[in-house]
């Protein structure tokens, strides 16, 4: 500020001393009558003045230029720095539209950054749960693989049993067709032989009691076959009417209003209560209500079923009970207890859909090796079906015909290479059942072929069938 009026006082001071010697220089001038370039006097004291006014103009803008660096750089430089003015503007309106940017870019990286954590944090969750799915699911597997193995052991050998007793009848119907044909020789033999009859009425005697003996050994031991059967499905049965958990009814109900669905829920008990006391007493007559189940199961079964959906109703034994239940037998009150389930009938597995699968190797396949992995695929569709939902255990193989199957096994055996057995869904499969299923042979992801679609001829369609009978 002070440079400022130091500056503007020596301009004042410089213009007027500049200004007073070009007075006197003008004035000596013009006394003297000087003459320049052949000029007038008076017209050279103009030009003196003039010439001490430049002076004075020069003298002014050149201390001011000398002394105010800012001053030269406004008067010769302004243009430019205008121009570096407004491209500076520019870049700072750029670097702040490109700071906003950046700012909801960042934002929006955050917000995704949180958003994956969050799935990444649920898919934890759900691989946890499918992971102890699994565990249980294999645990379950493992123990219904070694229960099947047992009665399949328990079976072959009733199965070998019966055979033996089998072959033991054939014998004896061969020998009594032997007797009979030597009785018939014995006859022609008396015709012809009066001399003999005696003694080949006493043989005829002998045969004839030795048939007796035959025919009541072969009645013992056709009842020894029947005991044997009743034994081997006994083995499943055993003395237990209702197991723990055990399906007693199965029902498909959906209902308008609440009218229709009491009316189908005490339907669907009558019948329960009906096939329970048969199961428990068979051959006796009853007629009181056996089954113990509460009130607000029934009352929250006939709510559901009246909200007009379709669903699958399921009795089940919430007990073990024996035949010949004494509870049920002395007509006392409501003992067995069971309960309800009911399931929406939705949709499980769609038309084509893989429900399990097991391998066949190491070719040539025996009709054994056939037969047992064929079981092992059957047993894990039903398996998996039950764990997905499907309350029916009915099983329908393609046609459900034993030729159909067969075929498919011996065209199996007739290809003599490792492949997949799978079992697909020949429709589409709801919650109540049933499971009907094709069998499909694979390999590196092709279907080979299929019961309801065989796609190699067969060359000889009866082999695996006469040595399965066999």
């Amino acid at each position: 500020m002070v440079s400022g009026y130091v500056l503007i006082l020596a301009v004042l001071m410089l213009g007027g001393m500049i200004a007073t010697i070009g007075d006197r220089v003008g004035t000596r001038v013009g006394k003297a009558r000087l003459s320049l370039f052949n000029l007038r006097p008076r017209q050279t004291a103009t030009l003196v003045s003039i010439a001490t006014g430049s002076v004075i103009s020069a003298s002014t803008l050149a201390l001011l230029f000398g002394v105010s660096s800012q001053l030269r750089t406004g008067v010769f430089e302004l243009g430019r720095i205008q121009a570096d003015l407004a491209n500076a503007e520019a870049d700072l309106a750029q670097a702040q539209a490109t700071q906003s940017s950046v700012e909801a870019d960042l934002e929006s990286a955050t917000d995704e950054r949180q958003r994956a954590l969050s799935r990444l944090q649920e898919i934890n969750q759900s691989l946890n749960q499918a992971v102890a799915q699994q565990e249980a699911t294999e645990g379950q597997l493992r123990q219904t693989q070694s229960q099947l193995d047992a009665v399949s052991q328990q079976a072959a050998t009733l199965r070998q049993s019966t055979d033996v007793l089998r072959v033991q009848r054939d014998n004896l119907l061969q020998q009594q067709a032997a007797i009979g044909s030597q009785i018939a020789q014995r006859d022609r033999a008396i015709s012809e032989l009066d001399q003999q009859i005696a003694q080949r009425d006493q043989q005829i005697a002998q045969r004839e009691q030795l048939l007796a003996d035959l025919e009541v050994e072969q009645d013992f031991l056709e009842q020894q076959v029947a005991d044997l059967q009743n034994q081997f499905q006994g083995l499943f049965r055993g003395n237990i009417a209702l197991n723990r958990n055990q399906e007693i009814l199965v029902g498909q109900g959906r209902a308008e209003n609440r009218a229709q669905a009491e009316e189908f829920v005490a339907s669907f008990l009558i019948e329960a209560n009906r096939l329970v006391a048969r199961a428990i007493a068979p051959g006796a007559f009853i007629d009181q209500q056996i089954l113990l189940i509460g009130n607000r199961e029934v009352e929250a079964l006939i709510s559901r079923l009246a909200s007009g959906e379709d669903y699958v109703v399921r009795l089940l034994s919430a007990a073990n009970y024996i035949t010949g239940e004494p509870c049920v037998v002395q007509g006392g009150e409501p003992c067995v207890q069971v309960f309800i389930d009911a399931t929406p009938n939705q949709q499980v597995y769609a038309q084509g859909e893989r429900l399990a699968t097991v391998a066949l190797e190491s070719p040539p396949f025996g009709d054994r090796q056939l037969v047992e992995r064929l079981n092992l695929l059957l047993a894990a569709a039903q398996f998996r079906a039950r764990q997905d939902g499907v309350v029916s255990d009915t099983l329908q193989v393609a046609d459900n015909r034993p030729e159909t199957i067969l075929s498919f096994l011996e065209t199996v055996q007739q290809l003599g290479q490792t492949v997949d057995l799978q079992a697909i869904a020949a429709t589409d499969i709801f919650t109540a059942g049933p499971v009907q299923i094709h069998l499909a042979a694979v390999s590196d992801g092709r279907i080979l072929f299929q019961t309801n679609r065989p796609a190699l001829p067969l060359e000889n369609s009866t082999g695996l069938r006469d040595r399965d009978r066999r």
